[in-house]
């Protein structure tokens, strides 16, 4: 059974930093593309970076240039690198693989 637990949400101030982690297990973490999402207050989720198997990488054009996902197949985890942040950033982020959601972690940029 695929479980994905994500962690480092918290409250930051516009122009702050946060890294978001996502670990994983249940799966061969290595062999499957793992992708952050968001869902802010009345709106729907959206896609906001994808790494694939091979390391490749696609983002949300309002993110591009500002969050960074990578992933440790080591340790069975998925980061974003969250910099400059704005409110507009702000929602429950999650992460997802194999079809399975995380719970979700809630980030908050104050202005």
């Amino acid at each position: 059974q695929v479980q994905l637990v994500e962690s480092g949400g918290g409250l930051v101030q516009a122009g702050g930093s946060l890294r978001l982690s996502c670990a994983a297990s249940g799966m061969i973490f290595s062999l499957n593309d793992i992708g952050w999402y968001r869902q802010a207050p009345g709106k729907q989720r959206e896609l906001v970076a994808v790494i694939g198997v091979g390391g490749m990488t696609k983002y949300a054009d309002s993110v591009q240039g500002r969050f960074t996902i990578s992933r440790d197949n080591a340790k069975n985890t998925v980061y974003l690198q969250m910099n400059t942040l704005k409110p507009e950033d702000t929602a429950v982020y999650y992460c997802k693989a194999k079809g399975t959601w995380g719970q979700g972690t809630q980030v908050t940029v104050s202005s």
